[in-house]
């Protein structure tokens, strides 16, 4: 079981993953805003981000980006989880720290089997 940080502003998609993910067994933490994310990362420490890039505020790139440049929470892999679906912003998200990126929405048993690689490199 994982601690896993999903910062995802739909209520719905933030419903479906919490769903999805406990019924794999994982903790999780909510939150809708990258700022509000970032400052929950840095002080619940968690296993892993999952996150989302169309965000109020903050993008998803600016918030990877953040918390990939941060010593405290460097180490945290960030998986991308995002509607948007061209290869330039998959390129663009892994630039900025991702340590992978899924198209929305992700098949349970492809975004279980990506977490537990990035779990347990």
């Amino acid at each position: 079981m994982a601690r896993i940080l999903l910062i995802e502003d739909s209520p719905t998609d933030t419903a479906v993953l919490t769903q999805l993910l406990e019924r794999n067994g994982h903790q999780v933490l909510a939150s809708g805003s990258a700022e509000d994310g970032i400052a929950m990362c840095k002080r619940e420490l968690p296993d892993l981000v999952l996150m989302d890039i169309i965000l109020p505020g903050m993008n998803g790139f600016q918030a990877t980006r953040a918390l990939s440049k941060d010593a405290a929470t460097s180490a945290i892999p960030v998986l991308i989880v995002s509607t948007k679906s061209m290869e330039t912003d998959r390129a663009w998200g892994l630039r900025q720290g991702a340590r992978d990126y899924i198209v929305k929405p992700p098949r349970e048993d492809v975004l279980i089997a990506r977490i537990n690689e990035l779990l347990h490199s």
